[in-house]
């Protein structure tokens, strides 16, 4: 059992899941999709069949992290901010919480971004970026900035991000302390 398993398990305080409503779907029909075409692949010995279907497998593999709802993905605690495949980091080293909406044609995205004080060696009190050879393709919660920025995508999760975003930013407030 992995790091990150054993702190999933471990973890109290505020967790965030992904969604439960339509995030799936999507995983379970591109896999679908690509059972059926690869098949009819390999039956039919058509290579344009077999990629079609390789690459509709690799949607669902790079985004099957959506269907595994109910396990949580980023959370806090009075240690600091939890954030699957990354780590966690202390609050101490938070400079600051942002919620940024990002327009992106006719769909409004929210994104929580923390602010590091300190580099990230410092800043992490648990580090769990380095993640099993199987998951190194699928989706993770997070990205990094070159300015020392956290960036997590907040549409997937099953809370509203301004709640996220007001609940990350009490918690700080509280515990930086």
């Amino acid at each position: 059992m992995s790091d990150t398993d054993n702190a999933n398990r471990e973890m109290n305080g505020y967790t965030v899941a992904y969604g439960r409503d339509e995030a799936p779907f999507p995983v379970y029909a591109a896999a679908g999709i690509a059972a059926v075409l690869i098949t009819g692949g390999l039956y039919r010995a058509n290579p344009i069949l077999f990629g079609l279907g390789s690459v509709a497998a690799g949607f669902a593999y790079y985004n099957l992290p959506l269907a595994e709802v109910g396990r949580p993905r980023i959370g806090a605690n009075q240690y600091g901010v939890f954030i699957e495949g990354f780590g966690i980091i202390q609050w101490r080293s938070i400079d600051s919480i942002e919620l940024a909406q990002i327009a992106v044609r006719a769909v409004t995205l929210h994104e929580l971004q923390i602010t590091l004080k300190h580099p990230l060696t410092r800043a992490l009190i648990k580090d769990w970026r380095k993640v099993p050879w199987y998951r190194q393709l699928m989706r993770l919660p997070w990205s990094m900035t070159h300015d020392n920025k956290v960036r997590i995508a907040l549409d997937a999760f099953d809370k509203e991000p301004d709640e996220i975003h007001r609940t990350f930013q009490r918690m700080w407030r509280h515990y930086r302390s």
